[in-house]
């Protein structure tokens, strides 16, 4: 009995140490000096990402000659920890150059009057930024830096200047800036989207004609096909803004009776609608008395 009572607390010491063993090796958090953002854009039916880390001047210099954090002229990771990266989901062209769907590294060496920017194969090398190797280069470019309309205190990289097929990286800090394009293959994709569900489908849907003769008159392609099609459309399923969009093509094409007509119909559409849309009453108003007054 005696023994019984002098091992039962050194049993139940090693019990309480051992449940509190995990949460003593447990390492605490603190906030990063430069923390990890992720930006993503999808570039016509392309999605790119962006995962990089935002280091902060706090007094210092960006880029310069005397002690800057990304001195003149030496490669740099563009960005802080580990090295910054940009995902494609599909083909690209950068500058001229082709670059695959993949995931690669950017590098970057900062100059006064031109940056170079290298995609690399190597996502691993963080702060080692002259082991990696160039013949694993996917693009290599020049852009010309620019001044930045005020102070960027963090390190940061947006996507700008977007339009339906292209849009520029920005790269800005301190007092500078430095940007290139990116152009994804938009057109292939959407011709190979209608030759399939339109060309070569004996009974497409009106959303699919009502698509297909937006792209058209949006990209200059057969107008006259591209009111075919949301003729079509709208006569199987008149939305009252596929019927303001086959209004604007005919205007396009000079058929002034043919825009009144379409606009007319979309007007009272738009009336129609719960609630009223007040927008597309107006568009097709003014839309009303352009072709009037071109009608003459």
């Amino acid at each position: 009995m005696s023994k019984f009572l002098l091992t039962l607390p050194v049993a139940f010491a090693t019990a309480v140490t051992m449940l509190a063993a995990p949460a003593a090796q447990a390492q605490i958090r603190t906030p990063a000096a430069s923390p990890q953002s992720t930006v993503m854009q999808r570039v016509g039916l392309t999605d790119i990402t962006i995962v990089y880390s935002r280091p902060s001047l706090k007094g210092r210099a960006a880029f310069g000659d005397k002690t800057p954090l990304a001195p003149l002229g030496q490669r740099w990771r563009t960005g802080a920890n580990a090295t910054t990266s940009i995902k494609f989901s599909d083909d690209v062209t950068i500058d001229g150059k082709k670059v695959p769907a993949g995931e690669y590294g950017i590098y970057t060496i900062p100059r006064a009057n031109e940056w170079t920017v290298v995609l690399n194969k190597s996502l691993k090398q963080g702060a080692d930024v002259e082991g990696f190797k160039e013949d694993q280069d996917v693009a290599r470019l020049s852009v010309k830096p620019y001044k930045v309309a005020s102070k960027t205190e963090s390190f940061t990289i947006s996507f700008t200047d977007l339009t339906p097929g292209t849009a520029n990286v920005a790269m800005e800090w301190g007092n500078t800036g430095a940007k290139f394009k990116i152009t994804a293959d938009v057109d292939s994709k959407v011709m190979a989207q209608i030759d399939e569900k339109i060309t070569k489908n004996a009974t497409p849907a009106a959303g699919d004609l009502a698509a297909a003769a937006v792209y058209y008159a949006d990209n200059n392609k057969d107008m006259k096909q591209a009111v075919a099609w949301m003729e079509k459309a709208n006569a199987t399923d008149a939305k009252f803004w596929n019927l303001h969009s086959e209004a604007k093509m005919r205007l396009k094409m000079k058929d002034y009776a043919g825009a009144m007509k379409a606009a007319e119909a979309s007007k009272k559409g738009a009336l129609a609608s719960t609630p009223p849309n007040g927008d597309y009453v107006k568009m097709n108003e003014e839309l009303m008395a352009e072709a009037k007054k071109a009608g003459k």
